[in-house]
């Protein structure tokens, strides 16, 4: 069987693509797949830039409180009257330390009174979430920290490190902001990042 000229000419012109298609392609796909990672990338930064905003606000919470009713929220003794009776807010002991064990759960009261005050958004007593996708709470002293401390749960240690990196000296154990009083943030679960208030 012969092909005939019609045949011939048609298998000439069915080509492939070219190299240079070929490139512009790869190239388009390359600028996808680098704009995907740096979005998610910048994501990520601003998901660690708000835990430390957060914590920075409950820390301003804390001060604006203290400032308008000279107590500690969730130690204060006359928090019931400073509340007009809010529901569910309770007098604190006016010790000076926010206790988080035995009947005189104070930590709980800190949320309560602080938006009772209207310094803090949101109702009950439990923390907010933060935006790595744990909860925000109190302590007194966890971890070696001295007074009141803000505490972010979940934080992958990775992003631990990042945030300990970018607001003190990275090292888990060590100052300002600490994960544990051991260990480093190479391997293992998430934890719970602490904050000095």
């Amino acid at each position: 069987m012969e092909l005939k000229g019609i045949d011939m000419q048609r298998i000439n012109q069915q080509g492939g693509f070219t190299l240079v298609e070929i490139a512009i392609v790869l190239v388009i796909i390359g600028l996808l797949l680098g704009g995907a990672l740096k979005g998610q990338e910048m994501i990520k930064n601003a998901e660690i830039r708000n835990v430390i905003t957060d914590i920075r606000g409950l820390s301003t919470a804390l001060y604006a409180y203290r400032d308008r009713y000279n107590a500690i929220p969730g130690d204060d003794g006359a928090a019931v009257t400073n509340s007009q009776s809010a529901t569910g807010v309770a007098n604190g002991d006016g010790d000076g330390i926010i206790d988080t064990s035995g009947s005189d759960v104070e930590d709980d009261q800190f949320f309560l009174q602080l938006r009772a005050a209207n310094l803090l958004k949101g109702s009950g007593t439990t923390g907010p979430s933060h935006s790595l996708g744990g909860i925000l709470s109190v302590d007194d002293s966890l971890y070696g920290l001295s007074g009141t401390v803000f505490c972010a749960s979940a934080v992958d240690r990775a992003d631990a490190l990042i945030i300990d990196t970018k607001e003190d000296d990275g090292v888990i154990s060590t100052g300002t902001v600490q994960g544990a009083t051991t260990g480093s943030y190479a391997t293992g679960a998430a934890i719970t990042l602490c904050f000095e208030g």
